[in-house]
């Protein structure tokens, strides 16, 4: 027997996993696709205004970290006039760029707010949704399910291209 027979079995019609094994591939699934929209819940409340200090974001510095990432830092000015305080900025911002944004409870960072932080906040829930987009036509696979297989895959391609339409507009909204 040799290397590649050990990692991919022998045979004609090899179904995958076993049943076990399916479980096990869902749950991971669902998990790294679902990760990202319970990661982004803060950055959402933010963004909505339900949490943080609003006030001005002003950036006055990036430094370059290599590799096409920086380190910015910023100056916020609560709208109620507290003293100003210094906070990392996104680094996707530019020295100079001045926003609306909100200061975390933490006060250590300061995000846009408004349609652009809801925008930048949906960046990454929307790839995990586009993830999400065939495992209905896999279990449907797996099960061995013949009819509705090609209205899956018609709404898997659907999902995942709604989801990378999200992704890009919440990319663009953070650049911009």
């Amino acid at each position: 027997m040799n290397d590649f027979e050990m990692v991919v079995p022998a045979g004609r019609g090899n179904p995958g996993p076993g049943p076990v094994g399916r479980i096990i591939v869902v749950l991971l699934w669902l998990v790294v696709c679902l990760a990202p929209v319970a990661l982004s819940v803060p950055d959402f409340e933010l963004a909505l205004g339900r949490t943080g200090t609003p006030g001005t974001l002003t950036v006055v510095s990036c430094a370059a970290l290599g590799e096409g990432r920086y380190d910015c830092r910023g100056r916020f000015v609560p709208d109620s006039g507290a003293p100003p305080v210094l906070v990392a900025a996104s680094p996707d911002s530019r020295t100079g760029d001045v926003t609306h944004a909100r200061l975390t409870p933490d006060g250590d960072r300061a995000l846009p707010d408004g349609l652009k932080g809801v925008l930048t906040a949906a960046t990454l829930p929307a790839v995990g949704l586009g993830g999400l987009g065939f495992l209905p036509y896999v279990i449907m696979y797996w099960l061995g399910a013949r009819r509705g297989r090609r209205a899956a895959v018609a709404a898997g391609a659907a999902i995942t291209t709604l989801g990378a339409t999200g992704m890009l507009v919440g990319m663009v909204a953070a650049y911009s």
